[in-house]
């Protein structure tokens, strides 16, 4: 896909989710929370709740849309597939089927050096299931089969939803207690100053949170990581796990920093130090480890 088109996407979907909130703050007749006498608080819950929660929740509804977008996954039709395309969507439903997956997600590839695969959807109805070209030629049908079972994993057990929830949780409230704080410092300047105080202290306020609301995320993050571990070891067998997160760790490579926005959904991440704390996935040999000791 090309910059500009990605570009455009980009737009219309923030340009999207702004009418949308801003269409549902007027149907619930949410006013502006800043007043005469001071902060309205409900006024300002209601507004952080929306935007907070809808926001997340938007993009949650577009992420399959998003990630065929983004990734440039091309969707397989079951119909017409043939070879190791048909093998692959084969593999995919035979282990849809084995979680008990109400329907048969969606199956792509998208071309990508980086051996990674991931899962997205709103629903466990509605879900997408993506690898790259890198990993279907890294790896043999057994780990690959182990990776699949990992990412159905992620669609029976919920966690876009899960993710989503928790996503919205936190921007909701950086977005209060930076209008808070930001609201009390700009009563200590010069009342024609206070407009644009409260304006600057808002926006650091919010980039400061978000990063730390971003180690809350990450937490929750890398716990489903283990989660979805255990469940392709039930699905594929652990032996077949264990032996693709080893592939994983031997041939990892970052992913394209035009993706960052998808690191998340993805099977693998590497990180160290500080950033470990904001890193999505655990390292790979402790998901090694605790594979070995269940």
């Amino acid at each position: 896909m090309g910059f500009m088109k990605r570009i455009f996407l980009f737009m219309a979907v923030n340009i999207l989710i702004v009418v949308t909130l801003s269409i549902t703050l007027n149907l619930l007749g949410v006013h502006p929370y800043l007043t005469r006498y001071g902060i309205d608080y409900h006024a300002l819950m209601m507004f952080c709740l929306v935007w907070g929660m809808g926001g997340a929740f938007i993009s949650l509804g577009l992420s399959r849309i998003m990630a065929k977008w983004m990734m440039g996954v091309q969707v397989i039709d079951p119909a017409h597939a043939t070879g190791d395309a048909a093998e692959l969507v084969a593999l995919v439903h035979r282990l849809a089927q084995g979680a008990g997956l109400p329907a048969m997600p969606q199956v792509g590839i998208y071309e990508s050096p980086d051996l990674n695969a991931f899962a997205t959807g709103p629903t466990k109805s509605r879900a997408l299931v993506a690898v790259s070209t890198g990993i279907l030629n890294a790896m043999n049908w057994g780990e690959l089969e182990a990776v699949l079972g990992h990412e159905i994993t992620h669609v029976s057990n919920g966690d876009m939803v899960t993710m989503t929830l928790i996503q919205g949780v936190v921007n909701a409230f950086v977005m209060f207690l930076a209008r808070v704080i930001a609201f009390a410092v700009s009563q200590n300047v010069r009342e024609e100053n206070r407009r644009w105080v409260n304006f600057m202290v808002v926006i650091v306020l919010e980039i400061l949170l978000s990063l730390l609301g971003m180690i809350v995320v990450a937490f929750f993050s890398r716990a489903r990581e283990f989660r979805a571990d255990a469940g392709g070891a039930r699905l594929a067998g652990r032996d077949k796990m264990i032996a693709a997160l080893e592939s994983l760790a031997r041939g990892h490579a970052p992913a394209d920093v035009h993706q960052r926005s998808m690191a998340t959904l993805m099977i693998s991440g590497k990180a160290g130090g500080f950033m470990a704390l904001m890193a999505t996935h655990p390292p790979l040999e402790d998901r090694i480890a605790a594979l070995k000791m269940s």
